[in-house]
Order: C-alpha cells, then sequence, then structure tokens
C-alpha cells in the first residue's frame, strides 16, 4: 500500500478535532467547525498559547451556537493564520440544536480562469 497521502489525511483530523482547519492552506485562512473536545491548548512560538475552549461540548452539544476570539465575538467560520500565530482565547458555544452562527457567511467568488 505505502504512503499515498502524505498525511494529509491525519493532519486533516487533528485541525478538524481542534475545531478548525485549512480549507486552503495558501490562503491562511482556516475554516471554523464544531471542535471534538471541552478545551485543547497549542503551544506556540515565544511562550504564547492559542486555547480552544468548548465546555458545553457533549456527546449532544455538537452544533455552534456562537464564537468568541479573545472575548469578541466572530460571526464569521473563518480563522486567520496571523490571529491563530497572535495567541489567544478561541471560545466555542456548543448546544443540542442547529444554529444560524456563520450560515450568512459566503467568501469570495473564485476569480475565472482564462480561456
Amino acid at each position: 500500500m505505502g504512503n499515498e497521502d502524505c498525511g494529509q489525511m491525519s493532519a486533516w483530523y487533528l485541525f478538524a478535532a481542534m475545531g478548525f482547519y485549512p480549507l486552503n492552506p495558501v490562503s491562511g485562512n482556516y475554516m471554523i467547525g464544531s471542535p471534538l473536545f471541552q478545551k485543547l491548548t497549542l503551544n506556540l512560538p515565544d511562550g504564547k498559547r492559542f486555547v480552544v475552549s468548548a465546555p458545553r461540548n457533549s456527546a449532544t452539544n455538537v452544533y455552534i451556537q456562537s464564537v468568541r476570539l479573545n472575548g469578541e465575538p466572530l460571526d464569521i467560520p473563518v480563522l486567520t493564520h496571523a490571529q491563530l500565530e497572535a495567541g489567544g482565547l478561541l471560545e466555542f458555544d456548543m448546544g443540542p440544536t442547529p444554529s444560524q452562527w456563520g450560515s450568512s457567511w459566503r467568501d469570495r467568488p473564485l476569480p475565472a480562469f482564462p480561456d
């Protein structure tokens, strides 16, 4: 068999379990999704930390109700690499039913390819 994906599926799973993943690694943006943990900490260079907190996360509370980054409401389901690198606290409020959080966000259209 071999290593046909060079670890990409494992990397995606770890990101997704944290509650965000690079949809397009070149963009420097991460799409926010439901984390699998109630709390995790990424230890960053220079002693910085990026904490993901979802205290109400459970087998039934799998839907994002709201998200805050460093205490400020995050209304779009996108986290930038610069925000992650700066360290801080990403807080998820989770609930048992789907919410409207992030549902109105639309990414900019892709550029047209020349013929």
